[in-house]
């Protein structure tokens, strides 16, 4: 090349290593100062950086304070992360973090108020991102309960309204977790030990209500049934007859013959009234209780802990002459009512019989339809004879509450037990077939 182009280019490169590069602005800087932040923080596998986790973590971790305060403000915090996690996709630190944060709520620092609401939000989140129950998640529930009912056992500074409130908040807390077991389980009206703590819970929050007042809003509760008006949730929460209804209808889903005996144990027998034929007043509360879980067990045909639960009952609680029941069962000019045990067993082996036994079964609601129509909400009793006549005899109900039907029967699993509406349901079969009926009672005798 010429002497004068190898100059030019000699100049141009060293204009090139000496340039000065551009400056950058203080905005984007501290945006690359962040970006390299949030990078390190993920490429570490967690949140340690984060200032609302760092917090967090600090609160929890503080063995020596337990104070309210510090609860709530640790409680804000997991929410707050708790949708963040959900916003970003990260659904199981989400569902993770609410559980092991009410664990520590629960378990270090005892205040299950708190805690209660941070329950909720899990079974919200659980729901919302369609979190699958597995066997895991049930464990954990069981253990929430036991931890749950242990702060509210040990905190002494709360009173007795206090201690129901918590009652209550924990009763819908596991509503809440029964029915998204059954929207998103494998088992069929959800899964069975969640039927559990919800009816164990029943059954402890209607004896909290064994007090003056209780009775009086449960009478009312009662009253308003009959006159066909509603009861709000609230109520049927401090209703004694509705929570034990509802807690055998949970065992009876959680297949536990053996817990509804106990339980039934523990309840008077049936008084003079009670026993008269055409009475006015309501059934015996623990007859009525035998029948709804035997009505409950077949509707889900579940005839193995039907038989269990009845044979229990005769062998343990009932005191009357099982003959004596049957002859009077059969005989109407004696002024007794029909026995519910009689009934139960009935039942159970015309359930066990082919599909033509239908019109036996029809005369057997008949027979015992006085009874039936003074239990405890009988509209829910009605719904569960339709559905055991629908399983067992092809008994169809009116076209006109079919889906009325399913829908009650669907809310087995997380409606705390409450079907609405209903009738005996199918056309009365006309006659009875004595020799049938001789030959079943003498079936009984092995009961």
């Amino acid at each position: 090349l010429p002497s004068c182009l190898c100059f030019q280019v000699i100049i141009h490169q060293r204009n090139i290593r000496t340039r000065t590069p551009p400056t950058m602005s203080a905005a984007a800087a501290r945006r690359r100062k962040q970006l390299a932040k949030k990078a390190s923080a993920e490429a570490s596998g967690g949140e340690g950086t984060d200032p609302v986790s760092a917090r967090l973590q600090s609160l929890l971790s503080d063995e020596s304070d337990k104070s309210e305060e510090t609860a709530y403000e640790a409680l804000q915090l997991a929410q707050s992360q708790v949708r963040r996690f959900v916003k970003t996709g990260k659904y199981d630190d989400a569902t993770q973090l609410a559980y092991d944060v009410s664990m520590t709520l629960l378990e270090k620092m005892g205040r299950a108020s708190v805690a209660s609401q941070l329950l909720n939000l899990l079974v919200q989140v659980l729901n919302e991102t369609h979190t699958e129950c597995t066997p895991e998640w049930t464990a954990r529930f069981a253990k929430i309960d036991a931890a749950y009912r242990a702060a509210v056992t040990a905190d002494a500074t709360i009173d007795a309204e206090e201690r129901e409130r918590l009652g209550r908040l924990h009763l819908q807390f596991l509503r809440g977790v029964v029915k998204w077991s059954d929207n998103l389980g494998t088992v069929r009206y959800g899964a069975q030990d969640l039927h559990e703590l919800l009816g164990n819970q029943c059954w402890r929050m209607a004896g909290a209500y064994q007090e003056e007042d209780s009775r009086a809003a449960a009478a009312a509760a009662a009253a308003a049934q009959q006159a066909g008006g509603d009861v709000d949730e609230e109520d049927e929460d401090a209703s004694v007859p509705w929570l034990r209804c509802e807690a055998v209808t949970h065992l009876s889903l959680a297949e536990k013959p053996s817990s509804i005996a106990s339980y039934l144990k523990t309840l008077p027998a049936p008084t003079a009234d009670e026993l008269k034929m055409g009475h006015d007043c309501p059934a015996s509360e623990r007859d009525a209780l035998l029948t709804r879980s035997v009505l409950v067990l077949c509707a889900v045909e579940n005839l193995r802990d039907a038989n269990i639960l009845l044979r229990a009952y005769i062998a343990d609680i009932e005191s009357r002459d099982v003959d004596d029941l049957k002859k009077s069962y059969m005989d109407k000019k004696d002024g007794r009512a029909p026995a519910h045990i009689i009934f139960c067993s009935m039942l159970l082996r015309v359930c066990e019989k082919e599909i033509k036994t239908g019109p036996l079964y029809t005369w057997l609601l008949k027979s015992f339809g006085s009874e039936l129509s003074t239990m405890f909400k009988p509209d829910v009793v009605k719904a569960y004879c339709t559905k055991i006549g629908r399983v067992y005899f092809n008994i169809e109900p009116p076209p006109s509450m079919m889906s009325t039907l399913e829908n009650m029967m669907g809310m087995m699993g997380g409606g705390g037990g409450a079907m609405g509406g209903g009738g005996m349901g199918g056309n009365p079969m006309a006659g009875m077939n004595p020799a049938m009926m001789q030959q079943m009672m003498q079936q009984m005798q092995g009961m």
